[in-house]
């Protein structure tokens, strides 16, 4: 890993208690979370259903922190102006959903939101060749989508190692996100390969502290880190 590739922690609220969002968005954040990662499923692309625009926009009243959303929808075109008007800062689509891929990041660009696209485990990492100097940010499925709480593919190391040197050969400042199965154990493997976002639902949110575990998230990321 670069040295001077910064580290993000981006605290999902999949995991987080629904019935006390404020709080527990209140201590990731005290916790120093860079971002918050939100997963919207619409039950047809993935096998769950979460949330929608209404309360990614009531959220969007807590935190000052950037607002990840994550789109695990079939037709996310449909969706991003809603999402956008709600309080989005970045949103990630999957080239799984995405037939006109190019129309699609352009959109999100023209609406003043930063734009990703995700890969499913089993998509190969080429399928970002084109559209790689166009977006901010790859995320990597590091489990199936879906479920929060899944155990860490290890052959996801593989293709982060894979889509960093496509970022690399192309002289991109492109961040690569991981998602699934994050936790201290993970994380130094995830980074090694050349992740520099990390998303993290089950480690944070069922801890009994929260700010410790975002900063024990972030000592796994800075060993020599003592606070």
């Amino acid at each position: 890993m670069s040295t001077q590739r910064r580290v993000l922690i981006a605290p999902s609220i999949l995991s987080a208690d629904f019935s006390n969002l404020a709080d527990q968005i209140a201590k990731a954040e005290e916790g120093g979370a860079d971002w918050i990662h939100l997963d919207v499923m619409d039950g047809h692309f993935v096998p769950n259903l979460t949330i929608g625009p209404p309360v990614v926009r009531s959220l969007r009243k807590l935190t000052r922190l950037p607002f990840d959303v994550h789109l695990m929808v079939t037709n996310p075109d449909n969706h991003l102006q809603a999402f956008r008007d709600a309080g989005a800062d970045r949103m990630t689509v999957h080239v799984e959903t995405c037939p006109h891929l190019h129309r699609t990041v352009q959109q999100i660009h023209t609406l003043g939101a930063k734009a990703g696209v995700c890969l499913n485990p089993g998509t190969p990492p080429l399928m970002l060749e084109q559209i790689l100097p166009d977006i901010e940010l790859v995320l990597v499925m590091t489990v199936n989508p879906g479920f929060g709480g899944q155990s860490f593919l290890p052959g996801s190391l593989a293709k982060l190692r894979a889509v960093r040197r496509m970022i690399r050969d192309q002289r991109l400042e492109t961040h690569v996100q991981v998602d699934g199965g994050i936790d201290p154990t993970t994380a130094p493997g995830v980074i090694e390969a050349g992740a520099d976002v990390l998303v993290a639902g089950h480690f944070i949110f069922i801890s009994a502290d929260i700010p410790q575990a975002v900063h024990s998230l972030r000592r796994s990321a800075y060993p020599s880190l003592t606070t």
